[in-house]
């Protein structure tokens, strides 16, 4: 049984488990009653060694082969078709990729035709949009109106660039998404008393935010020099300014680097790692709830 340390209260994600994968699913999703959604955990695959065991990427070394029964195991514990899963290709960059039925498969048992691709947005019921993590923020997106989502990588690059905001400006202009309609989860990632920041990235960090976001998205580090940065609430930060509703933004409780002997975490397991993955999965209208 998986024992999480919690970063704070309330809890926002549910722990569960079907065929043998445990997986954890945002309450705050399941509760629009049109989504299917998923984080994976280390567990539930069949990786090898620094990569046990339900690992979603051959760039650290693992077989195709491997990585694609990895995928077929969690799109079984979802109850989502293995076949129209759709990977991003990611390169910390702010680029959505709008994802239609002809895409089906692509990344996972298809070749992708795209790269540099961070986000993915569609209105296609059945599609599974997946994208990769080990520390960085996954950004789940629900319009409930439009009957839309988007999934979209934001690290501390993608979040300094608004990737947020990228993805709900993509959604308006291909789908007629209205930030105040969208349902906004943000993901298990790093939390920040364990994302320690050097100058730099600090200062970027300053530049991207309002002044009255500063002490919550950049505190002080241990050392001088050094900041802690809040990937979470920056994150959240940049779906206010962007006009989502406040109590339709829904940030995680899990850090992955707390959580690393249950989560990939590149603070703590440096490139000898594999990578997580979420999920997001429009459902069929005859399964609406």
């Amino acid at each position: 049984m998986i024992q999480w340390k919690y970063a704070k209260e309330p809890r926002e994600l549910i722990t569960r488990e079907h065929a043998g994968v445990p997986f954890l699913s945002f309450k705050a999703l399941e509760e629009t009653g049109i989504v299917i959604n998923g984080f994976s955990t280390r567990l539930g695959g069949v990786s090898q060694g620094r990569l046990a065991s339900m690992n979603f990427s051959t760039a650290k070394g693992d077989t195709p082969e491997r990585v694609r029964e990895n995928f077929t195991r969690m799109a079984a514990a979802l109850g989502v078709e293995r076949d129209k899963m759709v990977l991003s290709w990611q390169t910390h960059t702010v680029n959505v990729r709008r994802v239609t039925a002809e895409d089906a498969g692509k990344g996972v048992v298809r070749e992708r035709d795209y790269r540099d691709v961070d986000g993915l947005i569609t209105d296609v019921p059945g599609i599974t949009l997946v994208t990769l993590y080990a520390d960085c923020v996954p950004l789940y997106l629900v319009d409930t109106v439009h009957r839309a989502i988007g999934l979209s990588h934001s690290g501390w690059r993608g979040t300094v660039r608004k990737m947020g905001q990228v993805t709900l400006t993509a959604m308006g202009e291909a789908f007629g998404t209205r930030p105040e309609d969208v349902t906004v989860c943000i993901g298990p990632s790093i939390c920040q008393d364990c994302f320690e920041v050097g100058e730099e990235v600090a200062e970027a960090f300053l530049r991207a935010f309002p002044a009255k976001y500063h002490s919550a998205v950049l505190k002080p580090g241990r050392q001088p020099g050094k900041y802690q940065a809040d990937l979470w609430e920056a994150n959240r930060a940049v779906f206010l300014e962007a006009g989502t509703a406040p109590e339709r933004i829904h940030v995680t409780d899990i850090c992955t680097r707390c959580n690393s002997q249950y989560l990939f975490s590149h603070r703590e397991h440096g490139t000898e790692r594999g990578n997580l993955g979420a999920f997001l999965c429009l459902k069929q209208p005859s399964n609406f709830r």
